[in-house]
């Protein structure tokens, strides 16, 4: 066996591949490596999982290996397991009677490799490669690959009626591996973009997730809003209205924050933000992350006006360090030392000039960012939970029944604490409770 024909995957995983289509060949069916995997050898990109395709049906395929996963078996699809490795081995067909515009309904299976392919989305993904790397390529994907173009296989209105995400796709490849799209490919995708409104924003988002974190977002964005795709969507994504001189830094950011700039630069407020995450169908810990780093933002800046307009006038160099501290930490105890982390990353990111802030405001905001981790570390305590002191203690010591004033009592000495105030001890705690309580 040719060892050498894949140098961007893993070896174990390509010679068990090799085994599971050697195994087909020998017993007389057609088999190959197939799709994404040959596209990314191809393109030099590393290679984490391979579909295979076969003329064996899939019972056929069943009864070759002693570990085999029936998947999707009436779409002709199983997955093989060999030597810890799983392959989906698919057989070769047609499809038709898209009724969702994403699934077919309707299967044939077929014996003609070159049939297989040419249900495929893009050229680029419709090449096949044997198991001793001879390769079939009935489009032009490798002349694709080559140009850096992202083109339909067969007429594109017609695979983009078969499945509206595929225009998506589109966007992602070209963004993601830095390709135009072919005019023809563009032009109907425009024409069968209402299709998008089919397509479950599940799917949506996990495309625009992988654009998102490719190595550069802001070349899917401009080619999304050009298009006008996520106008089309079940749930509009408003990026149209997004400030591009917000977004210039946007590559310095992990994943889950590019979306946070994105929101910001949309300028849309925390309670928007968590309608379109939910109905984006983020999970509850991203759309929360993102959340409350709108509301940090939000109130950051609040704060800061206040305190610069109460501390400072417009001529003066004067800031109140002490008053932003506290301000910071009001803000870790309410939010988190994780988004202020989050924060003070997208700040780094954003240009000055986004806030629109008078100079004075923000030079207070500057001064917050550069001193913000030294006083995250100071305050060593940000949660109720890890005061030195509980609610039943101060109950028994106040001899008063529980009540607001509980929780009110507890968020004061946090605070107290946090700001390094009182030390976090059991006996100074309840001093203090009882000298504001004796004070009030």
């Amino acid at each position: 066996m040719n060892t050498n024909t894949w140098q961007y995957a893993d070896q174990e995983m390509a010679l068990h591949g090799r085994e599971v289509i050697h195994t087909l060949t020998a017993a007389g069916h057609e088999a190959y490596w197939v799709g994404g995997c040959v596209r990314d050898e191809l393109l030099g990109r590393a290679i984490h999982d391979m579909d295979l395709t076969t003329s064996a049906e899939p019972e056929q395929v069943i009864a070759l290996f002693p570990h085999v996963i029936p998947t999707g078996i009436q779409h002709g699809t199983v997955t093989v397991m060999q030597g810890g490795h799983a392959f989906e081995v698919t057989t070769f067909r047609t499809e038709s009677g898209y009724a969702d515009h994403r699934r077919p309904t309707e299967v044939a299976f077929v014996k003609d490799i070159r049939e297989d392919l040419m249900r495929r989305d893009f050229t680029m993904n419709a090449i096949a490669m044997a198991e001793h790397g001879e390769r079939v390529d009935p489009f032009g994907g490798e002349a694709d690959l080559r140009s850096a173009l992202v083109r339909c296989v067969g007429r594109a209105e017609e695979r983009f009626e078969e499945d509206g995400l595929r225009m998506l796709r589109c966007i992602r490849f070209a963004s993601v591996f830095r390709f135009r799209v072919a005019f023809n490919t563009w032009k109907g995708m425009i024409r069968r973009r209402e299709g998008l409104r089919y397509i479950a924003m599940e799917r949506v988002r996990v495309e625009l997730e992988k654009m998102l974190a490719g190595p550069d977002p802001l070349r899917g964005l401009e080619m999304l809003g050009r298009s006008g795709l996520l106008g089309c969507t079940k749930v509009p994504v408003p990026w149209e209205q997004c400030e591009a001189q917000a977004l210039k830094g946007i590559v310095q950011l992990q994943e889950e924050l590019r979306w946070g700039l994105l929101l910001m630069s949309c300028r849309l407020t925390s309670e928007v933000a968590d309608e379109l995450l939910r109905a984006w169908t983020f999970s509850n810990a991203v759309r929360l992350r993102l959340v409350h780093l709108l509301e940090w933002e939000t109130e950051l800046i609040y704060s800061t006006g206040v305190i610069a307009g109460d501390s400072v006038t417009e001529e003066s160099d004067i800031i109140n360090d002490e008053a932003l501290r506290r301000s910071w930490i009001r803000l870790l105890i309410r939010l988190g030392k994780n988004t202020a982390s989050d924060w003070l990353d997208l700040y780094k990111t954003l240009p000055a000039s986004f806030r629109g802030l008078p100079p004075w405001v923000e030079k207070h905001v500057a001064k917050t960012a550069k001193l913000a981790s030294l006083w995250t570390k100071q305050a060593v305590v940000v949660r109720i939970k890890d005061l030195n002191i509980t609610g039943n203690e101060l109950v028994q010591a106040m001899n008063r029944p529980g009540g607001p004033w509980l929780g009110q009592m507890m968020e004061q000495l946090l605070q107290a604490v946090a700001c390094g105030d009182i030390p976090n001890e059991t006996e100074t705690l309840l001093q203090e409770a009882k000298r504001v309580m004796s004070s009030e």
